[in-house]
């Protein structure tokens, strides 16, 4: 049977914690910074994790299930 690949397009958005918890970057910090507050772009600079309810499908589209 061949091996199961991971989808290359959450490889590369998605990392896993130490504790299998799964990181995501914010969306809205790539252009048109211009118009955007100090405070906002700052804001979308951390990590944050992934919603509980999309972490089923991202564990499939990474193989993790």
């Amino acid at each position: 049977m061949p091996k199961q690949k991971t989808k290359s397009s959450a490889k590369k958005r998605f990392k896993l914690t130490g504790t299998g918890k799964i990181k995501r970057k914010h969306a809205f910090k790539s252009h048109i910074l211009t118009k955007k507050s100090k405070k906002r772009k700052l804001a979308l600079t951390h990590d944050t994790l992934v919603h509980p309810a999309d972490v089923n499908s991202i564990k499939e589209q990474l193989r993790l299930k």
